[in-house]
Order: structure tokens, then C-alpha cells, then sequence
């Protein structure tokens, strides 16, 4: 006699709630949700997904060691030159805080300076992705759709000056303009020939 399908699918049945974790099955083990790590990774998907719908290649180095989450390729001429690329820096947020015209994010400064300033050959970018506070909520998924919450949101500090003196593990509150929502055209434009102009 083979396997009672029905008892069979209860094996596999994901039980628990989001916000604590699954427990797979009979093994008690709990998946915990909404670390640190956890939402710092749903940020940098939520990026890879907008650029995969934009048809952009998006690269990965083996190591962070200079504050680029993605290096993103547009697979064709852009502007005065072939094949651009832009470096991107990825935070996600779910404690958003501002005015209506922009989010004030308190950015570490080493981070900040891996931002600022002209003396770079790539573009770089502050891609600040705000979720809300409870991961039960950063997807919601049907047959006909998935939803990602909530918003990306960018911002170039080029025009500005690093900030050598001070503590590396101090923040900078940056200002990211609400305007500058990351949707596939605001992404597209940022391959454009002004921000590779900002640079030395």
C-alpha cells in the first residue's frame, strides 16, 4: 500500500505566523522573520526585481568592501557611451522619517562617504528601499499578481563632500527627495550622460 496522500501533504504543511516564523512539518524548527538581515536582504531583491523588470544586467561582487550592494549594466549604448554601468548602495527602512518633500535617513558615514563626492570612474547611487515594519506585509500574493511594499527611492550625493573627520560608525542624516521615486523609467534614466558628468 503506498502513502496516505492526505497525511503525506500534512508533512509538508507550513504552520506558525509570519511574523515569528514557519515551523516546517513535525520538525518544530522555526524559521525567524524580520531580523536585520532578513529586511536588509528583502531590500536588495526588491532592487534585483526592479532592474530584472527594467532588462538591466545586474552584477554581484564576491566581497563588500566598498559599498556597492549591485553594479547595474545597461545592455545597450546610453547617452555618448556604450554599455554604461551605475554602483548602487541598497538600505531598507521601516522606520521612515521626513518632510513631505524628502526622507531623512540617518546613513552611516562610512557609507555615506563611499557616496559623496566626484573621484569615482562608475556612478554611484543611495537606493533606499522603505518597507513596513512587519514582514507579514512586504509581499502580498495572489495568482494574478505579487506586490512588493512599499516603495525604492534614490539619491546622488556627487555635488556633495565626503565627510573625512568624522566617525566612521557615526551617521549623516542624507536627505533622499520623495520625488525621486525608482520606478523602470526613473532607473533607466539614471544611465544618462549628467551623472557620469558629475564625475572627475
Amino acid at each position: 500500500m503506498g502513502p496516505d496522500p492526505e497525511r503525506t501533504a500534512d508533512k509538508d504543511t507550513m504552520t506558525g505566523t509570519i511574523d515569528h516564523g514557519f515551523a516546517v512539518g513535525s520538525t518544530g524548527r522555526t524559521v525567524p522573520w524580520g531580523d536585520s538581515g532578513h529586511q536588509g536582504d528583502f531590500g536588495e531583491t526588491f532592487i534585483r526585481a526592479l532592474a530584472a523588470a527594467a532588462n538591466l544586467d545586474a552584477l554581484r561582487a564576491d566581497r563588500d568592501r566598498v559599498g556597492v550592494d549591485w553594479t547595474l549594466r545597461y545592455p545597450a549604448p546610453g547617452g555618448g557611451r556604450g554599455f554604461p554601468l551605475i554602483d548602487a548602495q541598497v538600505k531598507s527602512w521601516s522606520d521612515p522619517r521626513g518632510t513631505e518633500l524628502a526622507w531623512r535617513y540617518p546613513l552611516e558615514v562610512k557609507n555615506y562617504n563611499w557616496l559623496a563626492g566626484r573621484d569615482y570612474l562608475v556612478p554611484r547611487f543611495l537606493f533606499l528601499v522603505v518597507v513596513p515594519k512587519s514582514a507579514a506585509e512586504w509581499t502580498d500574493i495572489t495568482a494574478e499578481r505579487l506586490l512588493l511594499r512599499h516603495a525604492a527611492y534614490w539619491a546622488c550625493f556627487h555635488s556633495a563632500l565626503p565627510l573625512p573627520g568624522r566617525k566612521r560608525t557615526s551617521t549623516y542624516t542624507v536627505p533622499v527627495p520623495r520625488a525621486n521615486l525608482l520606478d523602470i523609467r526613473a532607473l533607466h534614466g539614471l544611465f544618462s550622460d549628467e551623472f557620469r558628468e558629475l564625475l572627475r
